[in-house]
């Protein structure tokens, strides 16, 4: 396949097909070559019975009127003006059907070209980094994709199936029209060619900025759209609707405007395109007619000329069509050849080998990072956490703890220092054998709009039925899935909204056991639920890190009591370490963090019990017949 892409803006239309040609051509599948021969066979053949469309038409003419016969090289079946007419419709219907068999024969050429490249534009964007899909919308990508594809179509098929064939078909009038009836003829249809193409072509590039705009409001429409739908509840929290709606409303506005320029600007290009083709063959034809009453010419020649330039219109109109098609095709595809080149961040090295986890100890070895060079993130960071231990990362917010567990995951690369897994460094071993050495359970867990069942087997796809109930059971989960109406195959809706916040993390620990990794992250796993439904996950936790090198990146430090070790981060550096009874009594930082959990704590426990005593109260005075009653 092809690895260079080339800009729509930066190449020719030659350069884009060449980049395109690897996937109409494929090396490794030799019954799609062949589908492309037999279509270009058809494709020649349908012109060579195209021109003899004309001739039928000439000779039954001439033999109405009694001006002439059919040439003697025709059957004698054929000589009279009623079979002459028959031929004339089953050579139309015979070329018709050339090309509908060059159309299905190279069908699935096209389709697979879209296939692969949409499949490489896929693949392509998963290996992009996590700072490009953070940056990115994602409602306006998928639109790129989709407009994307479909200018790939496009391109394949008008360019194959339709401009060659109007090429050829150019090449053979211009030859019968110099044989037979002189080169003025091939002038005046030359020149009517040339300005024609050349209308077509400076008025669709000026059309081209238009679609440019349309695309954009379009794309902007969609990114707001699926941005608002993907965040109802908090359009329903802030009652937002009328806000949104006149948000994509604008969007609309502007799309609807550059549309209907669109559709404008293409009156007037077609509009533009018949008048240069009625001069040009109001030329031709008043020269068949003069010569006609010169008698240097037939009725048939007249009614020949006449059917050759009017067969000659379609693929002449044709022309400016495919044109405009491609261009568009080629705008629309712009942005999709952009985000091939978009270069990955983060790559596997040349020869890299596969992780061997044979214990499993990680270690931070003066590890220097920044999202941005301006501001500085992690500051020379060292600990170890030993295989089989758990330790346990706190502070305060900003500090640079979710960032360690993203370069262990090596979603980024670190400027300096180094990070390691028993001894290898992630970034000399592959990224795929480094992600499946390593289970995550996040603080938001986003679940697949698709069953329990499937988001708990996307652990390990390859996992039997037993193995994910069992999974389910650990993460204490199984009794719920099993009391609802349809079990494992219940829906959990657009990223598990179908679930509560304890539900979806129990899900998310199913399918971290279900991957059984040797390292495990736990990502503030706990921080987003209540004091209840903690406690409750907190055990499930403490069962699947069981035996497993764990990184805990924790809010609420009471959830890492047990830690073998807590690091303390502040402002990217490390400002404490120890076990939870060290550090209390150092009486820093760790220390005072304690302190105002714990009095937040007792002033929520406090809270709540005031508030169930009030609310006794009054159930108890309701019921209380008064005094004297």
């Amino acid at each position: 396949m092809a690895d260079k892409t080339v800009s729509a803006d930066s190449g020719s239309l030659l350069s884009t097909l060449a980049n395109l040609w690897p996937y109409m051509w494929p090396a490794d599948r030799a019954d799609l070559k062949l589908r492309v021969v037999w279509a270009t066979a058809f494709l020649v053949v349908a012109k060579l019975v195209l021109v003899l469309v004309p001739y039928f038409f000439k000779w039954a003419t001439d033999a109405l009127s009694g001006e002439g016969a059919a040439p003697g090289w025709l059957p004698a079946i054929l000589a009279g003006p009623v079979m002459l007419v028959v031929a004339y419709n089953v050579v139309r219907v015979v070329q018709l059907g050339f090309n509908q068999l060059r159309d299905a024969l190279f069908a699935r050429v096209g389709q697979h070209a879209v296939r692969q490249l949409a499949y490489r534009t896929f693949v392509h964007l998963h290996a992009l980094s996590l700072r490009f899909h953070l940056e990115r919308r994602t409602g306006g990508l998928s639109r790129v994709i989709e407009r994307g594809v479909k200018g790939i179509e496009t391109i394949v098929r008008f360019t194959i199936l339709n401009t060659l064939p109007t090429v050829i078909e150019f090449a053979l009038v211009a030859v019968i029209f110099a044989v037979a009836y002189g080169w003025i003829y091939v002038a005046v249809i030359a020149v009517t060619v040339w300005l024609y193409t050349w209308f077509t072509v400076r008025a669709s590039d000026w059309r081209i900025s238009i679609r440019r705009e349309m695309n954009d409001s379009d794309t902007d429409a969609n990114t707001k759209a699926v941005d608002s739908l993907l965040n109802f509840e908090t359009v329903k929290y802030f009652n937002n609707e009328e806000m949104e709606a006149r948000r994509f409303d604008r969007s609309m506005e502007r799309y609807e405007e550059a549309a209907t320029k669109t559709w404008t600007s293409l009156g007037w290009l077609n509009f533009g395109q018949g008048v240069i083709f009625g001069i040009g063959m109001a030329v031709v034809m008043a020269l068949s007619a003069w010569e006609v009453t010169r008698g240097t010419q037939t009725i048939g020649d007249f009614v020949f000329v006449n059917a050759m330039l009017m067969q000659l219109s379609v693929p002449l109109n044709f022309i400016g069509f495919i044109y405009r098609e491609i261009r568009q095709g080629l705008t629309d595809i712009e942005n999709m050849f952009d985000l091939l080149d978009v270069d990955q961040e983060v790559k596997d090295r040349p020869g890299a080998a596969a992780l061997a986890v044979k214990q499993g100890a990680v270690r931070f070895d003066d590890v220097h990072f920044s999202y941005d060079p301006a501001r500085p993130i992690l500051k020379g960071i060292s600990f170890e956490v030993p295989a089989g231990r758990t330790v346990a990362i706190v502070g305060p917010s900003g500090a640079g703890k979710s960032t360690l567990s993203r370069l262990l995951f090596r979603f980024y690369d670190i400027q300096s220092g180094a990070i390691t897994i028993d001894g290898q460094d992630v970034r000399d071993v592959t990224q795929e054998s480094l992600r499946g050495a390593i289970g995550m359970v996040p603080q938001d867990t986003v679940l697949f709009n698709d069953t329990i069942f499937y988001n708990i087997r996307y652990g390990r796809f390859s996992a039997s039925e037993d193995e994910i109930r069992k999974a389910a059971e650990l993460a204490q989960i199984g009794p719920f899935i099993e009391a609802l109406p349809d079990g494992y195959r219940s829906m959990v809706g657009e990223r598990g909204l179908k679930l509560s916040g304890g539900e979806k993390q129990r899900v998310a620990i199913a399918r971290t056991i279900l991957k059984a990794p040797p390292i495990l992250i736990l990502d503030e796993a706990t921080s987003a639920l209540d004091t209840h439904t903690e406690q409750e996950i907190q055990a499930a936790l403490d069962l699947v890190s069981r035996g497993r090198t764990t990184l805990v990146i924790a809010h609420r430090l009471s959830t890492v009591i047990s830690a073998d070790e807590i690091i303390v981060l502040k402002d990217g550096r490390i400002a404490e370490k120890g076990t939870h009874r060290a550090l209390l009594d150092a009486k820093g930082l760790y220390a005072d963090m304690w302190d105002r959990q714990r009095e937040a704590t007792e002033a929520e426990e406090r809270l709540r019990i005031a508030r169930e005593t009030d609310e006794m109260g009054v159930l108890v005075r309701r019921r209380t017949p008064e005094v004297g009653a």
